[in-house]
């Protein structure tokens, strides 16, 4: 099961990567790695998606868009789950207003980069939590950093200068969003400025500005909270998801040892989803052997009897490790709805099928 994650780990990024998993009959839980339509990976040689790989590839063909969620073949239902990148959130300026979007931003899970070119303020981003503070030029920093679908460019400068400077160096790059602080005055001189020097109208036109949600923020933290919260709305609408989270693969790849023995871990992941439930399909959850958990797939009751049966399965795999393959994967239905829901305090009321499989 490691092999998996480790070719998960490998993936070119530059690529479409997605994992395919089959949920029903004797090849429930055999899986497939997929990178630009090509099957590079699986569970079972010559298995289940080595024979169904060109049934697959057509169902992902037409307009080119990543399909996710449940597709069938055969008889078999199989989940599909993109792999993109995790956000990377990258802070031009560390000024009052960057030190909200940074913790935020870390509370997100994001890998969040501050360029600074005064040192105390960069400084200043360190404490802050920043992932990594460039203390140099904008020009050299931004030279860094080469962008990406799942990379957030927040320009928040002392001056519409540095503005300009960062904003004509941003468009070229591939991006998930650009967003300047600044009034329209200043915004309307500094995008024309970039036009001229070649800069393409159709991406500056994208540029989210003046930058976060009409909150009417005042303060430093409240400007912040309007550019996550904008962030967010960008991030969602384009359902981008991560697959997998740096933290989570770690987890995964360096296991902690008990009694001389590696411990085992159990993987949640939402695979069907109805009505109002919190989380989409795709999203996962890692449950340690001590109840701990990296991520989340919603939080209150439906999480708790998911992290239930997680453990339940380890304390079965670790008893009975000659079994381990029928106790190492099984779907758990949760239904958030009707009268014994609503006495857990399960409001949503919606319904999720969540695959947990014991690494």
């Amino acid at each position: 099961m490691l092999d998996f994650y480790r070719a998960v780990s490998d993936c070119d990024p530059g690529k479409k990567n997605m994992a395919a998993v089959a949920l029903d009959g004797p090849e429930f839980g055999q899986r497939g790695l997929f990178s630009d339509g090509c099957l590079v990976w699986e569970s079972e040689e010559g298995g289940f998606f080595s024979k169904n790989g060109e049934k697959l590839k057509e169902l992902l063909s037409g307009d080119g868009t990543p399909k996710k969620g449940l597709v069938t073949i055969g008889e078999v239902r199989v989940f599909l789950d993109w792999l993109g990148q995790e956000m990377e959130l990258v802070i031009c300026g560390g000024g009052h207003v960057s030190m909200p979007v940074i913790k935020i931003g870390l509370m997100m899970g994001c890998e969040v980069t501050v360029l600074e070119d005064r040192p105390q303020f960069a400084d200043n981003a360190r404490r802050a939590g920043a992932s990594q503070v460039l203390c140099e030029s904008f020009e050299q920093g931004l030279d860094r950093i080469p962008g990406n679908s799942n990379t957030y460019f927040v320009i928040v400068t002392r001056g519409h200068r540095h503005d300009q400077t960062c904003l004509e160096r941003i468009v070229r790059k591939n991006h998930a969003y650009i967003g300047m602080i600044g009034s329209r005055r200043r915004v309307a001189k500094v995008k024309e400025s970039v036009m001229e020097k070649g800069g393409d109208p159709a991406v500056l036109d994208q540029v989210y500005t003046p930058i976060g949600l009409d909150i009417g923020a005042e303060t430093p933290e409240e400007i912040g909270v309007a550019i996550m919260a904008q962030i967010i709305e960008v991030k969602n609408r384009k359902r981008r998801t991560c697959g997998y989270s740096r933290d989570m693969l770690r987890q995964i790849l360096e296991p902690g040892t008990e009694g001389g023995r590696q411990e085992r871990r159990v993987l949640a992941t939402i695979v069907t989803r109805k009505g109002s439930a919190p989380r989409d399909i795709g999203t996962k959850m890692l449950v340690l052997p001590d109840g701990r958990c990296v991520g989340t797939i919603g939080g209150g009751c439906m999480e708790g009897a998911v992290i239930r049966q997680a453990l339940h399965m380890i304390r079965e795999s670790q008893e009975d490790g000659s079994n381990l393959e029928a106790l190492e994967k099984k779907l758990c239905h949760v239904d958030m709805t009707g009268e014994d829901a609503e006495d857990e305090g399960m409001v949503c009321g919606g319904m999720v099928d969540v695959l947990l499989e014991v690494i």
